[in-house]
């Protein structure tokens, strides 16, 4: 049975990056079946009794829209999800209310092909989208989440790159060289006075605006833009940096959901420490790597000797095409990497490989070798698969996320929330990888959520 939920102050907005996506979908379809009370809120965590009278916000309040560049409607991607047995039969056409109406609040992302806008021009514009969403439906917060498909990671010094991503815009990722947007003393990227929500006046004033469609994990799986990116420089954000700075410039709690950089550019650093609101990720942990994150520690704390761990992914959809991209997999290999050394204590050896498969569309495999010593060095292996739906591991955690990010909010907390980290493959600093102790960490934060009710 479902623990009541404190009512919250008002309802709150989920802005998706990548929200057409099938990751975007499963969330949006989701919350409307549990909010109708047609489903109960398996994996959601924020659902279940710790978490009771911490004044989250009720999924019932929960108002969504986003930006991205595809065009398949809400509806039609919800009914292709069924098709595919994500979503259950009968459930789009049971919220179909819901989905159009998310729907109709989804902005085109960009840059798009032949977009000459600067990037601040792109921020303004993004976050005047942003704003109308918050004042037209009178919520109390926006928070921002970043769904879309992973952009190839950012090269110090290099050349930007075109990312072109499932539910997300063709656009360049830049190197981490100067630019105009880099400088926190740029007054035009500043957010209102103490971080203002949406239902503030001071939020009405600075324009709010999601991150912009980078391509990430979960997106939206639906056919990427053949177009050629726009012209890129050195100089230039990449695209899911455009949104994170958007977010703080309208005052939006945010998350990154993808390995994308986000606010991990070191010209938003500044910015995120001056924000003065609540932000946490990057790239949620919803499969392989959320089995290291027990396995790990349990070989360490065995004191077994781990020889080589080395892991296949099998996939498709959106997420499968963009990883086809070597820079992207590399981006995305590296949360699962750090999780073994923070949690082992060395890197031991062996790599993942990813592969894309589009015949298994939604669907995910991942196969784990591990290589150990134990007492006298007689060696044994551990073989793990795990198969699994990525939309429907992610969506209930984006929801999660929301619901935590905008009652921390609401509660005056600011900057990153490493208590967040059981959600994430790269956390924020300050927690441990060890998914017991990041759990303890999130039930820590609920108990503090409940004291400022």
């Amino acid at each position: 049975m479902r623990p009541a939920a404190s009512d919250g102050p008002g309802p709150t907005g989920v802005w998706l990056i990548g929200a057409r996506g099938s990751v975007a979908t499963t969330a949006i379809a989701g919350c409307a079946a549990m909010s109708a009370g047609l489903h109960p809120p398996t994996g959601l965590v924020t659902e279940t009794p710790p978490f009771s009278g911490t004044g989250l916000p009720t999924l019932s309040s929960l108002v969504f829209g986003g930006h991205d560049t595809m065009e398949c409607p809400l509806p039609k991607r919800a009914e292709h999800l069924a098709a595919g047995g994500v979503l259950p039969h009968g459930l789009p056409a049971a919220v179909h209310a819901e989905l159009a109406a998310a729907d109709a609040e989804i902005r085109t992302g960009g840059p798009l092909p032949g977009d000459s806008r600067t990037d601040d021009e792109l921020i303004t514009a993004f976050a005047e989208e942003i704003r109308d969403f918050a004042q037209r439906h009178g919520l109390a917060r926006v928070v921002v989440i970043n769904v879309a498909s992973t952009e190839p990671a950012v090269v110090p010094g290099g050349p930007a790159v075109g990312a072109t991503g499932v539910g997300s815009a063709s656009a360049g990722s830049s190197s981490d060289s100067d630019s105009g947007l880099r400088s926190s003393s740029d007054a035009s990227l500043r957010p209102g006075p103490g971080g203002p929500g949406p239902g503030d006046s001071a939020f009405a004033s600075a324009g709010s605006a999601p991150t912009a469609p980078a391509p990430g994990p979960g997106s939206s799986g639906s056919t990427p833009a053949s177009a050629e990116p726009p012209p890129s420089s050195a100089d230039r954000l990449p695209p899911s940096s455009l949104y994170a700075a958007a977010a703080l410039r309208a005052g939006a709690p945010y998350v990154n959901f993808t390995p994308s950089t986000g606010l991990h550019h070191p010209a938003l650093a500044d910015l995120a420490a001056a924000s003065g609101l609540p932000f946490a990720g990057r790239d949620g942990k919803t499969g392989q790597t959320l089995l290291r994150s027990v396995l790990g520690p349990m070989f360490a704390q065995r004191a077994l000797a781990v020889r080589a761990w080395s892991g296949t992914n099998l996939l498709g959809g959106g997420d499968g095409a963009a990883l086809a991209d070597p820079a992207a997999a590399a981006a995305k290999n590296a949360g699962k990497e750090r999780v073994l050394a923070d949690t082992l204590g060395t890197v031991p050896e062996g790599e993942v490989h990813i592969d894309d498969v589009p015949a298994l569309g939604d669907w995910k495999t991942a196969w784990d070798h591990i290589a150990f010593d134990g007492f006298l060095g007689t060696r044994m292996t551990l073989q793990t698969t795990w198969q699994g739906c990525d939309s429907a591991l992610a969506a209930p955690l984006i929801l999660d996320l929301a619901r935590l990010l905008a009652r921390a909010h609401e509660a005056g907390l600011d900057g990153p929330r490493p208590e967040l980290a059981f959600y994430f493959k790269d956390p924020d600093p300050g927690a441990t990888s060890a998914l017991p102790d990041q759990h303890l960490a999130l039930l820590a934060f609920a108990d503090r959520l409940r004291e400022t009710t």
